[in-house]
């Protein structure tokens, strides 16, 4: 028998695994890159977020609010005043395992986490890479590899994948080290046509 690394991305202390609230908070793409920019960015206002996302600042604000309601920001309280308030994310990451928690939330989020992926990758094409340095660019990668796998063998590259992205998740920073954002994502590919 082949010893299969778990395939779950493990926590670390400051990261929140997602209950069924958290996941139908969740379950709508542009709360879930608010989230993420929180994370990334620091804390900012609904106006400074509605802008960077192109979005009107009410509808930044009411996902704000339903972000704070699901306990995953909240109003940073040492800046701004009330007419600019700020708010900042309460945990670095969040985990999800459809094994222990599918149903109809599960697959809402899994739905919002691919829209927000491909938005970002989307934005990363208009924005980031035109004027990414070289050396940047030389290390950056932007793959889409086929393997044909069974489930277990899909769980053991998921698992090995994980260790890798924990280890350079949990390190200490280094000099000249700059954000970078990992995106993966594996699933059965569009079954074939039948002729």
């Amino acid at each position: 028998m082949v010893d299969t690394p778990d395939p779950r991305l493990p926590t670390s202390p400051d990261e929140i695994a997602l209950d069924t609230a958290a996941l139908r908070v969740l379950a709508h793409p542009m709360r879930l890159a608010l989230l993420n920019r929180l994370r990334q960015q620091g804390p900012a206002t609904a106006r400074q977020l509605a802008r960077h996302f192109d979005l009107d600042s009410g509808a930044a604000s009411y996902h704000l609010r339903r972000l704070a309601s699901g306990g995953l920001i909240e109003e940073d309280t040492e800046r701004g005043n009330r007419r600019d308030r700020w708010w900042r994310a309460l945990h670095r990451g969040s985990q999800h395992d459809p094994a222990e928690r599918g149903g109809p939330e599960g697959r809402a989020y899994t739905q919002a986490v691919a829209l927000a992926a491909a938005e970002t990758l989307r934005r990363a094409a208009a924005q980031t890479v035109p004027g990414m340095s070289d050396e940047w660019f030389a290390v950056s990668a932007f793959t889409d590899v086929a393997v044909h796998v069974t489930p277990e063998e899909l769980a053991a590259l998921k698992g090995e994948l994980y260790a890798a992205i924990t280890r350079y998740r949990d390190k200490e920073p280094a000099p000249g080290a700059a954000a970078a954002t990992v995106q993966f994502q594996a699933f059965p590919a569009d079954p074939p046509v039948e002729p």
